[in-house]
């Protein structure tokens, strides 16, 4: 039986693709172990799929001077050594680091214990994660053809990203059910991302009261966000975070507002939803959702707000426009070549576990 460690955390983006993954690997009889961090969202998710889990320190890297980095290169230096000890324990045949911060020491780790490495980019522009583990991989995934100039390997595929197949099971009446919701009028569908968006949820319920003379409104607010004064408005329903009740979700939406965080676009495009992206700013981010959105809206995918134009009337005024439109955003979406994007991740897997 083949032996495989899956690893990346800290927003749902480096995880949910390695969950997609996960039921492909069961039926080829891969032993399937995870690293994550201690408390980071990829815990629950891999637990609940009932995978081996085995938590590691980890330390954020950072581009600027903070004197955290001090003590956080104790941490990254701490997980490394606890990468080292699982690698030696497990034995893989292969790693796969789908990035964030926890799998940088897994990644070099397993280089110096000769096991065969390959890493998954989302977005157009590797983040500083997988910008260090880079050198060390055997193979590179990326999911946007523009990402190709920024990856120095020869073994590079373009894959997108794999797409859990329960998010195509999805049900509207079920959704429906789970909101109180009607076939009256259409549904808008807010995401925040996997933390929430305290600035899109403000602008959501300010403009509130015009939305819902439209829209019935399912809005992702994210840990702590849920507003108690709304909870018994009619046609406007409340999740902090959503997992299976996703695929129903998303199947009754008509309209898809969210964050542009790469795994999120490709659900959106693997399942035809019409929507707004509302790119995180370059104040809080390096800028790869603004990228990766522009490329969603050069494709006729996507309509783009950014931060700095958004607010109540401008959302309203989109949301309809987009509705309007819906049909032409399908038609463009409908002609894009994802293929199997799980299959051709577990292809690349396959050839070097088999070479």
């Amino acid at each position: 039986m083949k032996k495989i460690i899956l690893t990346g955390g800290g927003t749902a983006g480096h995880v949910t693709p390695n969950i997609a993954l996960i039921p492909e690997l069961r039926k080829l009889n891969f032993d399937i172990h995870y690293i994550g961090t201690k408390k980071g969202i990829e815990r629950n998710l891999v637990e609940n799929v009932g995978v081996k889990y085995y938590p590691i320190t980890a330390g954020k890297l950072r581009r600027y001077f903070d004197l955290e980095n001090l003590t956080d290169m104790a941490r990254i230096i701490k997980g490394f050594l606890q990468s080292m000890n699982l690698m030696i324990k497990i034995k893989p045949d292969v790693v796969f680091s789908k990035g964030g911060f926890v799998a940088t020491p897994v990644v070099w780790a397993a280089h110096l214990c000769r096991i065969p490495i390959v890493i998954h980019e989302s977005d157009i522009t590797p983040g500083l994660a997988n910008r260090l583990s880079l050198p060390f991989a055997d193979r590179v995934c990326y999911a946007f053809p523009e990402t190709e100039k920024y990856i120095k390997k020869d073994k590079k595929y373009l894959t997108g990203i794999p797409i859990r197949n329960e998010l195509f099971q999805g049900n509207a009446k079920k959704g429906k059910s789970m909101c109180g919701f009607t076939d009256e009028k259409p549904i808008l569908l807010i995401i925040g991302g996997s933390q929430g968006s305290r600035f899109i949820n403000d602008v959501v319920r300010a403009g509130l009261k015009e939305l819902l003379k439209v829209f019935q409104v399912c809005h992702i607010c994210g840990k702590g966000n849920i507003d108690s004064t709304l909870l018994d408005l009619k046609g406007y329903k409340q999740f902090e975070y959503i997992t299976e009740e996703q695929p129903h979700i998303f199947a009754m939406s008509d309209v898809v507002v969210s964050r542009a965080g790469a795994t999120t676009l490709f659900e959106i495009l693997s399942l035809k939803k019409p929507n707004i992206l509302i790119p995180l700013s370059r104040r809080a981010s390096r800028g790869d959702q603004i990228l990766n959105a522009e490329s969603f809206r050069k494709n006729g995918f996507s309509y783009v707000l950014q931060e700095e134009e958004l607010n109540p009337s401008v959302l309203l005024e989109t949301a309809l426009n987009v509705y309007k439109k819906k049909n032409d955003i399908i038609n463009a979406m409908n002609s894009a070549d994802l293929g199997n994007c799980t299959r051709k991740v577990i292809e690349v897997i396959l050839e070097l576990v088999e070479k």
